[in-house]
């Protein structure tokens, strides 16, 4: 067995080892960032081939950037970047350049499938290569079983002859199948990492250019279509633009309200759907291609879905100003930027006769250039913030700054200074103290401490004091709902 083999063997034992001691309740905290810190550098004493990669010790620069985000705050969004970041390390040595996004996408989701793959096929490799050319896995467990059944079997004895041996089985601890679980799930995680599989860069680099194909079409049903597709949009903007931006008037029994929230997801879901086809329609090679009105049709149609995707925003600000803002809608509006960046650089290319390579490099670049700071902020802590800032104290919806957690506790404090009625005021007083006492907890444990959880909770401390005033006494037969309110469960439900 190759020494360089044996080396990511112990690398992959010693990071199950360090996952099965920093995570005792699970992933939390900023052991996260730590434990991706070791795996990286596992990474690098495993693997003499990412050493001297000078494009891979680039992907291990962004990797160590996000890495700052999971030390001082862990989220999913940071983990999934560092994981790509890291896994673009462990592929670059084995890749001739960088050729697309597209490609790279491809490689990442074929290199995380392999973690299933990978590990089994190494184990049956090294099992044939230790037990000879002719064994596989059944003649080498042949050879184990009657060595371990039968120094079991007397280990079993002596423990009941003699209490020493006894005694000392008996402070052995086993682990329970859980984590047992837990470990093979974690090791076969990290393992395409220090091998990645043959097959992620072979099927990967078979894959056709991103163009999109619309089967069966013509240059006449092309144009036909775009007429239609041009008229319909048309209509629906010309509708928007009456009521959202012209206060036009609306059928009876429809409010503003719902006209605002009932289109602005359906809307970008139809500006997304329409760039891929417009895409297909000038395929590059195509006869619509080549032809001035069907190129000027579509090029009149991606102008119509950024007028859509504007009125998706607008939808969206109103109903934000209408209800409350949250995390999910401050990413709604950064996904829709995204689209429409999208659809511009889909009318360039139209115009300048740019490649497809070209489109999807630059729009994966502004994706990335839009999820680096996410996975720094706390959108819900923004959400939290301008709620506070911009509604009255009794409209706001505690239940969703509860459920925000610590980044909404210096907005709760904020809130709690403003005047209001004694009963919010209570209300307010008792999801800012369940928030705080969860946050205390969690810097309490070594396991769930962050840097930012401590800074909350030093400057929430510094603006309360130690002894902050508290909610009222629950009354008998009561309880807290999520928002504070308090519920008497005395009293028969409602019908």
């Amino acid at each position: 067995m190759p020494f360089t083999f044996l080396v990511k063997i112990g690398v992959a034992i010693a990071l199950v080892t360090a996952f099965d001691w920093m995570f005792p309740g699970g992933p939390a905290g900023s052991v996260t960032g730590l434990f991706a810190g070791l795996w990286l550098i596992g990474l690098v004493a495993a693997r003499t081939d990412v050493r001297r990669d000078r494009r891979a010790w680039i992907a291990m620069a962004a990797a160590m950037l996000f890495l700052l985000s999971l030390v001082d705050d862990p989220g999913a969004l940071g983990w999934t970047l560092f994981w790509c970041a890291l896994s673009l390390a462990a592929l670059m040595p084995r890749t001739i350049g960088f050729d697309d996004a597209w490609h790279w996408a491809a490689r990442l989701g074929l290199h995380a499938a392999s973690s299933g793959v990978q590990p089994l096929a190494d184990l049956r490799q090294s099992l044939r290569r230790t037990g000879g050319e002719r064994r596989g896995v059944r003649a080498t467990l042949a050879i184990l079983a009657l060595p371990l059944l039968g120094g079991g079997l007397f280990l079993a004895l002596f423990a009941a002859a003699n209490p020493v041996i006894a005694h000392a089985l008996a402070a052995v601890h086993v682990p329970s199948p859980w984590q047992i679980v837990t470990w093979i799930a974690v090791g076969f995680g990290l393992w395409p990492s220090l091998r990645p599989h043959p097959a992620v860069l072979c099927i990967a680099g078979r894959l056709p250019d991103p163009e999109p194909v619309l089967p069966g079409t013509s240059l006449p049903s092309v144009l036909i279509a775009l007429a239609i597709f041009n008229a319909l949009f048309a209509v629906q903007n010309l509708i928007d633009i009456a009521v959202l931006w012209g206060g036009g008037p609306l059928p009876a029994g429809l409010t503003q309200a719902e006209y605002v929230h009932r289109g602005a997801y359906p809307l970008i879901v139809t500006a997304l759907l329409a760039g891929v086809v417009a895409l297909a329609m000038l395929r590059p090679g195509s006869a619509s291609e080549r032809h001035p009105w069907a190129r000027r049709m579509v090029l009149l149609w991606v102008a119509q879905n950024m007028i859509l995707v504007a009125s998706s925003v607008w939808r969206t600000i109103d109903y934000i100003e209408a209800s409350m803002l949250t995390g999910w809608r401050i990413a709604a509006l950064a996904w829709m930027a995204l689209i429409a960046l999208g659809l511009a650089t889909i009318g360039w290319r139209i115009l300048k006769g740019r490649s497809a390579t070209w489109l999807v490099n630059r729009n994966a670049a502004a994706a990335l250039v839009v999820l680096t700071p996410c996975a720094f902020l706390d959108l819900g802590a923004v959400a939290a913030a301008w709620n506070v800032r911009h509604q009255a104290p009794a409209d706001i919806d505690l239940c969703y700054l509860s459920q925000v957690g610590d980044g909404a506790l210096l907005p709760l404090i904020e809130l709690e200074r403003r005047p209001m009625d004694p009963t919010t005021r209570d209300r307010v007083r008792h999801v800012r103290g369940r928030i705080i006492d969860d946050l205390a907890g969690r810097q309490a444990d070594w396991t769930g401490w962050t840097p930012r959880g401590a800074r909350r909770l030093a400057q929430a401390r510094t603006q309360i004091g130690a002894r902050p005033a508290g909610a009222g006494l629950l009354p008998k037969d009561s309880r807290r709902d999520c928002d504070g309110r308090i519920i008497d469960l005395s009293a028969p439900p409602r019908p």
